[in-house]
């Protein structure tokens, strides 16, 4: 049932992006590594880059948290039944939501994180939260930086019935490493460095809160 519901989601998402992306890929996703545990680490405008990437990232199985409160939706619990979507309640510490994306990690998937946290309309880069360093050092998996751009204004050129410009651009992939007792500072630090990899990716209007790349610092990530 599960494998039929992929197929069926993956159709209709590859005629709709057809219909309504131009996107620009250059390589396309060819460069993500085709087996092992990997955590994606994207800016998070909430349109479009999560159909995409659970899309054009296959035959990889790809997973990721997604808000509880959206598993009230009927089609919406369906689709992240299928994609496999962690519920994780926002603004508290999740455990369980944890424990669940380590062992998704555990069993050699694609785990996608929002640093953001939440939806950001404007596609301008926010301060990132701590919890994508975590599960990159709990789970000693490699994070691997895509950046997108252009999916802000999808929803405003569906009404005009006009084909949004979807740019994606992919890093290099990093560890994050990091000795003795971490403090919420540090955890901090972390985030922001893994938020500098996505910010030199992009046009430097979307950068925001990362805008000065010369502050950027690698202490805690390791090729």
């Amino acid at each position: 049932m599960k494998t039929f519901s992929l197929w069926l989601i993956t159709f209709l998402l590859r005629i709709y992006f057809w219909l309504t992306l131009k996107m620009d890929a250059p390589g396309g996703l060819g460069s993500v590594p085709e087996k092992g545990p990997l955590i994606i680490i994207t800016n998070h405008t909430g349109q479009m880059e999560v159909p995409v990437f659970a899309t054009l990232l296959q035959p990889r199985k790809i997973t990721g948290w997604g808000k509880a409160e959206a598993f009230d939706n009927l089609f919406l619990r369906w689709v992240f039944w299928t994609w496999d979507i962690i519920p994780v309640h926002r603004g508290e510490a999740d455990l369980t939501a944890l424990k669940s994306a380590l062992r998704m990690l555990e069993e050699g998937r694609i785990f996608g994180v929002a640093p953001e946290g939440t939806r950001n309309k404007t596609g301008i880069l926010r301060r990132g939260l701590p919890g994508a360093a975590i599960l990159a050092m709990k789970s000693g998996a490699p994070a691997l930086p895509i950046a997108h751009w252009g999916g802000e204004t999808f929803l405003k050129n569906l009404k005009r019935f006009k084909r949004t410009d979807f740019h994606i651009r992919i890093g290099e992939p990093f560890y994050v490493k990091a000795e003795g007792k971490l403090t919420g500072e540090m955890r901090q630090e972390m985030v922001d460095e893994m938020m500098y990899r996505i910010a030199e990716l992009m046009p430097e209007e979307y950068r925001g809160e990362y805008s000065y790349l010369s502050k950027a610092s690698s202490k805690y990530l390791v090729k």
